[in-house]
């Protein structure tokens, strides 16, 4: 059996600079993704979790819960009142599965499906605009990377 590596020294614990972690400069990267979200969306009101749901649903069709959760990286418990705030504004609909009653399955309504198609432009601006500061081949090896880190090594 091999011997684990040996504990850092008290000296190099204070060389840490939580700014230089990975975690950190992820969690500000997804915070700037997310202002550019919001202040270029078609839609103010909608959220960047709410339209991964609605492009889910246009994608993959009717869905329950666990297959939103599943296809978006939602939480259960995000999702469940993500839901609720997409059907109060009509933009989905909730029904009872056919083979199971006690199954509830969304489904996109024709008003979250237009919206969908109208939110599609301003979702290639935001990717473009979260991208803008890196060229072509930064672009490339951060899409490769961020899926080898999420565990979708596939290239498409």
């Amino acid at each position: 059996m091999p011997n684990p590596e040996p504990s850092p020294t008290t000296e190099e614990h204070m060389d840490y600079d939580f700014t230089s972690q990975i975690g950190y400069l992820l969690r500000r990267a997804y915070q700037r993704h997310t202002e550019i979200f919001q202040k270029n969306a078609y839609d103010p009101q909608l959220t960047s979790t709410q339209f991964v749901t609605l492009c889910a649903l246009h994608d993959n069709g009717p869905s329950s819960q666990t297959e939103l959760t599943r296809a978006t990286s939602i939480d259960q418990g995000t999702i469940r009142g993500l839901i609720t705030r997409l059907e109060k504004r009509h933009l989905v609909e909730l029904k009872t599965a056919m083979d199971d009653k006690r199954k509830v399955i969304v489904h996109i309504t024709d008003k979250g499906e237009a919206l969908y198609q109208s939110m599609l432009p301003s979702a290639l601006q935001i990717s473009e605009l979260t991208a803008s500061g890196l060229n072509q081949a930064e672009r490339v090896a951060l899409f490769f990377l961020l899926k080898k880190m999420t565990g979708r090594n596939e290239l498409n």
